[in-house]
């Protein structure tokens, strides 16, 4: 057994963080979230893309029942009236981020947008917030963009790249 000399204390453990030590961590937390903020929220946002893609679809689907016995596309998404009927659907997502609309219908085809709403983070998705699908001549063309008045479709769109 080692002997003590008298008159010395046995070393005390130190306890806690210093100031700097404290600093370091709150500056790399700080960097971290900066980085991996943005990258999070835009993948949020490309992740509920998939709403508008699943409620675009149904309408496809209900505009193809109307026109097994009508001449002619629905031109309304809800109820409609006795002078023309519509296809009684939400215009809204269930979650809540997209709004829909029939842009255009006609005997041979139609084009259908959703667009992000205001109040949603999908409001801010400056590449996509806009989505639209077209039938035209039996073919779908699909199209997006983050504001835009006309769409530039195609068989392939990047907003639709799943």
């Amino acid at each position: 057994m080692a002997s003590r000399q008298s008159g010395t204390r046995p070393s005390q453990l130190q306890r806690g963080f210093t100031l700097a030590e404290l600093m370091i961590v709150i500056v790399v937390v700080g960097l971290l979230a900066a980085v991996a903020l943005p990258s999070f929220i835009d993948s949020m946002r490309k992740s509920r893309r998939s709403e508008a893609f699943t409620a675009l679809a149904a309408v496809q689907q209900a505009q193809e029942r109307w026109r097994g016995s009508h001449a002619s596309y629905a031109t309304t998404l809800g109820e409609g009236d006795e002078d023309e009927p519509g296809l009684g659907l939400a215009d809204q997502t269930p979650g809540g981020y997209y709004s829909l609309s029939i842009a255009q219908a006609g005997p041979d085809g139609y084009t259908l947008v959703a667009t992000g709403n205001d109040d949603t983070t999908q409001a801010a998705d400056t590449r996509c917030r806009k989505l639209a699908v077209r039938m035209q001549g039996g073919n779908l063309q699909y199209a997006g963009c983050g504001s835009c008045d006309e769409f530039s479709f195609a068989a392939t769109h990047v907003c639709w790249a799943r």
